[in-house]
């Protein structure tokens, strides 16, 4: 059975994911897109095979999977009306789902699912299988080029120009619910991890600014009975600075998983 698809943003991941359907993936079948910049949305459709309506935030929910990869403002617009539908919703605003783990109850009620992408990490599937087990601690340190944290509401907040760093600057220490929080559109990954092991409020985060490197910086230190590791990812940024360009493609195998006659992973 062919499953529909309808993204919510075009932007570094909601595109790069649109014209890989377009192009052809087993299974699936883009039907719709909504975008904030309508104009160039019809540009950037005018060249795909088979065109997708353009269509409002919530008329996504008319697709059998939803795929959110806007800005984390309209979050709930778009995954309030998935569930309700009972859909397979596919958030990229991670983050955003933190508060908003009511859903997750509501999905329970109308037989909607939610699937995290991995994302811009790695080693989720080691995570959630300590998580069955007992485990002691799980923290994650971000470095990035400065400007790919520009706008952080928790930057704002404190009055730190992270323009002016001269040298590797922790600006964030503290659990992954509080950074998410903070730097809506950066700690996607911190929120993913702590869905998989041991929640936000145990999962302890720190962001570095760091003018020296040109790469989105993830490690990720894991503590339990079954295993001690680290982790450590560095990825090449999209043309939006805050988004690697490993999360579309996340995103992208997490769609391909929905219709795969054989599965790598837990």
């Amino acid at each position: 059975m062919t499953l529909t698809v309808a993204i919510g943003g075009l932007g570094a991941i909601g595109l790069p994911v649109a014209r890989a359907l377009d192009r052809g993936v087993d299974g699936l079948r883009l039907i719709a897109v909504s975008a904030r910049d309508r104009a160039k949305a019809r540009n950037n459709l005018a060249g795909f095979a088979s065109p997708p309506k353009l269509v409002a935030l919530e008329e996504l929910a008319e697709a059998d999977v939803v795929v959110e990869a806007a800005p984390a403002a309209v979050f709930e617009q778009i995954a309030v009306a998935a569930i309700a539908r009972g859909r397979i919703f596919v958030p990229s605003s991670v983050g955003a789902l933190l508060p908003r783990m009511h859903l997750v109850e509501r999905g329970k009620e109308t037989g909607a699912r939610i699937i995290v992408p991995t994302g811009a990490l790695l080693g989720l599937d080691a995570v959630r299988a300590c998580a069955e087990g007992e485990v002691s601690s799980i923290t994650i340190e971000s470095r990035k080029p400065p400007r790919g944290l520009l706008g952080a509401p928790y930057l704002d907040e404190k009055k730190i120009d992270v323009r002016a760093v001269n040298g590797p600057t922790v600006i964030f220490e503290g659990n992954a619910f509080d950074a998410a929080a903070g730097f809506p559109a950066n700690v996607n990954v911190a929120a993913a991890l702590s869905l998989a092991g041991i929640g936000p409020d145990r999962t302890m985060m720190e962001i570095w600014a760091d003018p020296g490197i040109d790469r989105n910086c993830h490690t990720i230190e894991v503590d339990s009975d079954s295993a001690r590791f680290t982790l450590a990812i560095e990825n090449i940024p999209s043309e939006n600075p805050k988004t690697g360009r490993i999360t579309a493609l996340s995103v992208l195998a997490a769609l391909r998983k929905l219709h795969a006659p054989l599965r790598a992973g837990t």
